[in-house]
């Protein structure tokens, strides 16, 4: 079963009925910071039991009912407006968690779009007395060198923030910034004239036996989001952040969900992400081009100008009706 063979529905519009697809696990999600910035509009949609989704390659809708979802996967670097809305989640006795990325290149102005990490590590903490530790994963993602952040200062900046989180989570995740492979990321840091380095074999062992001396306070489980690189020997798995075993741990008391994974759909990778991608299906909803984070390495924006111009859009629309973010 993959992503595109959801069980087919029949969506009562308002422009009439259209064939849709029924996913178990959504995605909210890897392309835009919906909790930031769209939390309004997703509650909206989860109102109106559907969304319109363009697919970013071909430009073609697809309608995503909520009909048979059981399990919500929240991405965020701030989930500060969400927070007010999660009881309506659970109202639906629909489940969720959130992996949450807070970095700190504050100094470097990486994220300009981001409030200070002060407020968004309370926001973190918040979230985690709201929900569960057990439901709030921790990202610093990505990791970063440049000629002014070697491993020993990239280290430090997690472990003043782990110093702060980790009595309100039980997983840090980390991956290694691929700047190279994604020519908008190289073009953002070259724009804004910063001379990066990319990991190499030996500065990755180098995080991970620093993480590991630092973890010996934590007691977290560190993991790495789609790297090739083998960390196990210092305690660092390979991570799957829409997570089989995660959801039957945590979620043990839905018989649907647990039901679906018991089909052997936990197998099954999510052919949509990279070979190296651990996670299992789910459908993302979100859109490209839509986030105001304006952070330089991010690969889902073509430019922070469009994505602002199509934030403003949203804005401008009539939020509560429209199936689409912009």
């Amino acid at each position: 079963m993959s992503s595109n063979k959801w069980s087919r529905v029949e969506i009562q519009t308002k422009e009439g009925k259209v064939e849709g697809v029924a996913p178990v696990i959504i995605t909210a999600s890897r392309s835009t910071d919906i909790p930031a910035f769209y939390s309004e509009w997703f509650f909206n949609r989860l109102e109106e039991g559907y969304i319109k989704w363009i697919n970013p390659f071909n430009g073609k809708p697809q309608y995503v009912s909520f009909d048979k979802s059981r399990l919500i996967v929240f991405w965020t670097k701030d989930a500060g407006p969400i927070i007010k809305h999660l009881d309506r989640l659970q109202e639906r006795n629909i489940n969720y968690y959130f992996t949450f990325t807070l970095n700190d290149y504050e100094n470097e102005g990486f994220e300009p779009g981001l409030r200070s990490l002060k407020e968004r590590i309370e926001t973190f903490k918040l979230l985690s007395k709201k929900i569960g530790k057990e439901n709030i994963i921790w990202r610093f993602d990505p990791l970063i060198l440049t000629d002014k952040i070697d491993v020993d200062l990239l280290l430090n900046k997690i472990k003043e923030v782990g110093d702060e989180l980790n009595s309100y989570t039980d997983k840090l995740v980390i991956s290694f910034v691929d700047i190279t492979k994604y020519r908008k990321v190289r073009n953002n840091f070259r724009a804004n004239n910063i001379f990066y380095e990319e990991f190499a074999t030996e500065k990755k062992h180098k995080i991970a036996e620093g993480l590991q001396k630092i973890n010996e306070g934590w007691k977290l489980e560190i993991a790495t989001c789609s790297e090739e690189v083998d960390l196990t020997e210092y305690g660092i798995k390979k991570n799957k952040c829409i997570d089989d075993e995660l959801i039957m741990r945590n979620f043990a008391q839905d018989n649907e969900l647990l039901d679906f994974l018991g089909k052997g759909y936990h197998k099954l990778k999510d052919k949509g992400q990279r070979n190296i991608c651990g996670c299992i299906i789910s459908k993302d909803i979100g859109q490209y081009d839509t986030c105001k984070h304006q952070c330089i390495y991010c690969y889902a924006n073509i430019s922070p100008k469009v994505a602002l111009d199509n934030y403003k859009k949203y804005l401008k629309s009539n939020k509560n009706n429209e199936a689409i973010l912009f």
